[in-house]
C-alpha cells in the first residue's frame, strides 16, 4: 500500500490547517484553513496552493473555525468541484463564518488600498469575496458522528466528537488497497471536556497512525468546574469594574462568546458581578449565537436558549454605525468583539480607542498565536501598531484561560493514550515549537509509539502497522525555522515603538537630535 501525507499548514504554528492524503486512487484534503499571525505567514493565503485544487477528490473538515475552513472558498475558485464532508453543525457554522471572512477581507483590503494609494503602493485584491464564500457552500455534504461515509475510491471516513466547538470532530480515515487496510486518525482540535455545549472528546482505539494537534502541548491548566470558572471570571469582572473603565473582551465568535455570555448573565443575575450592559459587537458572533440557540432548543436546553436572546443586559450591535456609537457610552459596560486574537474585525477599532486609557481593561480568553496583536498585548508591549497607527498600551491587560476550547498537555496525552494501540506512528501538528517539543517528550515518556513533528510542506509515507517515514522533501514555502517567529514587519513595529520611547524619555531636543543623527549614521555608513 502506497499512501502519502503532505502537511501544508499548521506545522510549526497553530493556523492554516491543511493536509493532503494521497493514495494510488484518490486525493483527499483534510481541512483547508487560513493562516493567521505574522504578515509573512499570512501571505501564504494569497499565494497558489502547493497542489492542484481541481485534482482533489474530497475535503474532510474537522470543524468550522477559519484556521481550518477559511480557504475552502479559494479552493473552489481554484477549480475544486467535489464535496466537502462535515458534520451538520459544522456546515451551519461555516454558513456564517465563511461569508463573514470574505466580507472582512473585502472591507480590510478596501482600507489597505486607500493607504497604499496614499503611499504610492499597488492595490491588492481580497483572497475571496463574500459572494465567493456563499457560492462554495453548495459543495458541503453532511455526515453523522460514528457513521462510515464513502469519500472516494478506496477511502471511507467517520467522524468522532472532538469536544472542541459545536460540530467539531476527529476524523478516522480508512484506506483500502487490494487486500490491505490502513487507518489514519486526524485529531482536529481536541477539547478539554466538561463543557457547557460539548461532551468529552472521543475517538476509536487501535489505529495505524495518529495525526495529533499540539496547541497546548507543553501547558498544564488548573482543572476547574463550571462554578470554579465562573468564580475566576467574577474576580476579573470586579477588578475591571473597580478600575473605572469599560471591559473589552476580544472573543472567538464561536463557542467562547456564547459560554462567556451565559456565565456573565448568570453572575449578574446572582449579584456576583456588577450588572451592566453587555454589547455583543460582532455580526458574526450574533449569527453564530443564532446557530447555538437553535441547537439549544433542539437539545431541550430552553434556559440557555432564553439567555442567548437579546435582553435588557445583552445588546446586539450588528450595524457598523451601532458599533461606532459605543464610543459615546459612559459608565460600566462590557464589549465582546471578534476576533479572539485581535487580528481582524471590530475589536481592532475598540482597541485603538481604549488601549491608551489606564481605566480600561482588556481580557484575553483564548490562545494568542505568534505575531498576532493579542500575543503582543499578552507579552506586555508598551505600544502596538493598529491599522497603521502606533497606540500606547496603558489599559489593564488580563488573561483568563479557563475558557480555552483546547485540551491542555495532560488532556492531549490522555486522549492519545485512549487511542492505543497506535500500531504505526504519531505525527504532531498544530503547535508552536515549544508546545510540539513538550508534547513529543510527554508522549515518548508514556511509550505511545514512534512520535514525529511535522514540517510545513513536508511529505510522509504511511504504511499499515509501520512507523511513519519521511518522504521526498519539497522546498517549503517558508523555512520551518521561520514559521513561528516574528518577521521583519513585527521587528519594524517593535523598533519604532522603542525608538519613540527613547525619544520621549530624552531630556531635551538636543539629545533627541543626537540619537537620530547616530541612527542615521549607522544606516548610511556616513
Amino acid at each position: 500500500m502506497d499512501v502519502r501525507l503532505r502537511v501544508h499548514g499548521a506545522a510549526g504554528c497553530v493556523t492554516g490547517s491543511c493536509m493532503l492524503l494521497e493514495t494510488r486512487a484518490a486525493s483527499v484534503l483534510i481541512d483547508c484553513g487560513l493562516f493567521q499571525g505574522p504578515k509573512t505567514l499570512k501571505a501564504l493565503n494569497y499565494g497558489a496552493f502547493p497542489f492542484d485544487p481541481a485534482a482533489v477528490d474530497a475535503v474532510l473538515l474537522t470543524h468550522a473555525h477559519v484556521d481550518h475552513s477559511g480557504l475552502i472558498p479559494k479552493l473552489a475558485l481554484g477549480g475544486f468541484r467535489r464535496s466537502v464532508f462535515a458534520t451538520r453543525e459544522t456546515i451551519a457554522l461555516c454558513g456564517v463564518l465563511l461569508p463573514d471572512a470574505g466580507a472582512i477581507q473585502e472591507m480590510e483590503v478596501e482600507a489597505l488600498n486607500r493607504r497604499n494609494l496614499r503611499h504610492g503602493k499597488p492595490e491588492v485584491s481580497p483572497i475571496y469575496s463574500k459572494a465567493d464564500a456563499e457560492a462554495c457552500l453548495s459543495l458541503f455534504r453532511a455526515t453523522a458522528l460514528g457513521v462510515w461515509t464513502d469519500i472516494a475510491s478506496g477511502v471511507r471516513a467517520r467522524w468522532w466528537n472532538a469536544g472542541h466547538i459545536l460540530g467539531a470532530a476527529s476524523i478516522e480515515v480508512e484506506v483500502r488497497d487490494g487486500g490491505e487496510t490502513m487507518t489514519v486518525l486526524f485529531s482536529g482540535d481536541i477539547g478539554p471536556g466538561g463543557r457547557r455545549f460539548e461532551g468529552d472528546p472521543e475517538g476509536p482505539s487501535g489505529v495505524d497512525h495518529l495525526i495529533l494537534e499540539s496547541t497546548y502541548g507543553d501547558t498544564e491548566r488548573p482543572v476547574l468546574d463550571n462554578a470554579g470558572r465562573q468564580k475566576a471570571l467574577a474576580a476579573e469582572i470586579m477588578a475591571a469594574h473597580t478600575a473605572g473603565g469599560p471591559l473589552l473582551i476580544p472573543a472567538f465568535a464561536v463557542e467562547r462568546t456564547q459560554e462567556l455570555i451565559l456565565d456573565l448573565l448568570e453572575l449578574m443575575e446572582a449579584n456576583q458581578a456588577p450588572p451592566g450592559p453587555i454589547f455583543l459587537d460582532s455580526p458574526l458572533a450574533v449569527r453564530a449565537s443564532e446557530v447555538f440557540l437553535n441547537e439549544a432548543l433542539a437539545g431541550g436546553d430552553r434556559e440557555a436558549a432564553r439567555k442567548l436572546r437579546e435582553t435588557r443586559w445583552l445588546k446586539f450591535t450588528e450595524r457598523y454605525d451601532e458599533s461606532r456609537a459605543l464610543e459615546t457610552i459612559h459608565g460600566w459596560h462590557i464589549i465582546i468583539a471578534a476576533s479572539g486574537m485581535c487580528d481582524a474585525g471590530r475589536v481592532r477599532h475598540h482597541l485603538k480607542r481604549l488601549l491608551w486609557r489606564p481605566q480600561a481593561s482588556v481580557m484575553l480568553v483564548g490562545y494568542q498565536a505568534v505575531g498576532t496583536l493579542g500575543r503582543f498585548l499578552l507579552e506586555g508591549r508598551h505600544a502596538v501598531r493598529i491599522q497603521g497607527d502606533e497606540v500606547k498600551v496603558a489599559a489593564r491587560i488580563r488573561m483568563l484561560d479557563v475558557y480555552s476550547g483546547h485540551a491542555d498537555a495532560r488532556g492531549l496525552v490522555r486522549w492519545a493514550q485512549a487511542r492505543a494501540p497506535v500500531r504505526g506512528g504519531v505525527l504532531l501538528t498544530h503547535g508552536e515549537p515549544e508546545s510540539l517539543r513538550g508534547l513529543k517528550r510527554r508522549l515518548d515518556e508514556v511509550g505511545l509509539g514512534d512520535v514525529r513533528v511535522a514540517d510545513l510542506d513536508s511529505a510522509y509515507l504511511l504504511r499499515a502497522n509501520a512507523p511513519i517515514e519521511q518522504g521526498v522533501r519539497a522546498k517549503p514555502r517558508i523555512a520551518p525555522s521561520d514559521v513561528a517567529r516574528l518577521d521583519w514587519h513585527n521587528q519594524r513595529s517593535e523598533f519604532m515603538a522603542r525608538l519613540q520611547e527613547r525619544l520621549d524619555a530624552a531630556p531635551d531636543d538636543a539629545a533627541r537630535e543626537r540619537l537620530l543623527n547616530d541612527l542615521t549614521m549607522r544606516l548610511t555608513g556616513v
